[in-house]
């Protein structure tokens, strides 16, 4: 088995004494694939997670489903989150089901907490949840509604096997640029079928995204400017209150999107400059992939524009005991290497 080349990204001390090493790699790209910037091993194979879910929904868009049964912008972009569970989130994951005419339990994610409760933010008593409150419920939703728009079943619209999968791999290997069968494939958090990909092909996907540009086919052009719009127009419907991809978006004023993908990846759009970012911290420490991303957004020069104090929460955050007192540092010691 070989083991990717990465690099210390992130440290975290403990009254100054080291304690935590964060590994990994970072890949920047333009909508071409030149590798532009690159921290470790941008050739690493590694799973997107949640980073591909705006590439999941493009042949639902690309086919007219949004059209079809009239969904919104909010419900577009919640095709593409990792969301809260926020009520915001349920009304248009519900919404999304009613106007498909399927129900909760029609939904193969699962059920889990919603990520917008804490120990120090519990739900109120006697509240329930259901297949709609995981953050994965509107991806599955617009899984259902490819079905139901091709008339499909929709019992089996998780296998690898279903023509909706086979869709999204197609469509995922054209605009990577990596043959279906040189890519991964694995199941993700939600049942899903996930792809795993060159970090630095991650990125372009990103690229694509922001740019607009489906590398030479230009049919995608138009459904990747859509679906970039609906996320960078409604970033809270993306992810949630407090989290950081939503802070990181909103500190561009409007030019690019992030999206956090489980064990430690994120990826970032940035559509004035058609880049694409994409960041692997192999132990899937979030703070740290957070901390991360926002120095490599540094160092490629795209903040000064922004509204940094948003940045604030995830930029090399003090550790803090429960009490509030501050016990520790984690920083971001990635060091781009420019091509």
């Amino acid at each position: 088995m070989d083991f990717p080349a990465h690099v210390p990204l992130a440290i975290a001390t403990r009254n100054d004494h080291v304690e935590r090493i964060h590994w990994g790699s970072v890949a920047v790209v333009d909508n071409d694939g030149v590798l532009l910037a690159y921290a470790g091993d941008p050739g690493s194979m590694m799973f997107s997670r949640s980073t591909l879910k705006p590439f999941q929904a493009i042949p639902f868009v690309r086919d007219g489903g949004v059209e079809h049964f009239g969904f919104s912008d909010e419900q577009v972009a919640v095709m593409c989150a990792s969301h809260s569970g926020e009520a915001r989130h349920v009304e248009a994951v519900s919404g999304m089901l009613a106007k498909i005419q399927r129900g909760c339990t029609d939904l193969g994610c699962g059920c889990h907490l919603p990520d917008f409760y804490s120990a120090d933010n519990l739900p109120p008593q006697g509240f329930h949840y259901d297949q709609r409150h995981h953050n994965c419920s509107g991806k599955h939703s617009g899984f259902l509604a490819y079905c139901r728009l091709h008339g499909l079943p929709s019992e089996s619209y998780l296998s690898p096997e279903h023509a909706l999968q086979q869709d999204v791999q197609r469509t995922v290997a054209k605009l990577s640029g990596v043959a279906a069968d040189q890519m991964w494939a694995g199941i993700d958090g939600c049942n899903a079928p996930n792809l795993g990909m060159p970090l630095s092909r991650l990125a372009l996907l990103w690229a694509r995204l922001a740019s607009g540009e489906g590398g030479g086919d230009a049919s995608l052009d138009p459904i990747l400017t859509r679906l970039f719009e609906a996320m960078r127009s409604h970033p809270e419907m993306v992810s949630g209150t407090g989290r950081a991809d939503l802070g990181i978006t909103l500190a561009s004023n409007g030019d690019w999107v992030a999206k956090t993908g489980a064990d430690g990846v994120q990826t970032v759009g940035i559509r004035s400059r058609g880049l694409g970012v994409a960041v692997k911290v192999s132990d899937g420490d979030f703070p740290s992939v957070f901390a991360v991303t926002i120095a490599v957004l540094k160092q490629l020069g795209v903040l000064e524009g922004g509204d940094n104090a948003l940045l604030t929460p995830w930029a090399d955050p003090v550790i803090k005991s429960y009490n509030g007192s501050r016990a520790g540092q984690l920083q971001a010691t990635v060091q781009l290497k420019f091509v």
